[in-house]
């Protein structure tokens, strides 16, 4: 199941950008907003949030090897 991710922009009068992602833990708010940092230029600063150090959820399915 997907789960749903959000991005955020602010831009400030100086016109600096803010970028802050939720539903996006780990690596996947990395994945998700490099083609755009790399569109605006130079990112000045990069904070995390305690959701980038949650692990991804995964499913593992675990059987017998017995199918019948």
């Amino acid at each position: 199941m997907a789960t749903k991710k959000d991005i955020f922009f602010t831009i400030d009068e100086n016109g600096e950008v803010k970028i802050e992602v939720k539903g996006a833990p780990g690596e996947d708010c990395m994945k998700l907003t490099k083609e755009i940092e790399e569109a605006l230029g130079l990112v000045g600063e990069r904070s995390m949030t305690a959701e980038y150090y949650q692990q991804e959820e995964t499913t593992v399915e675990v059987g017998s090897g017995n199918n019948g």
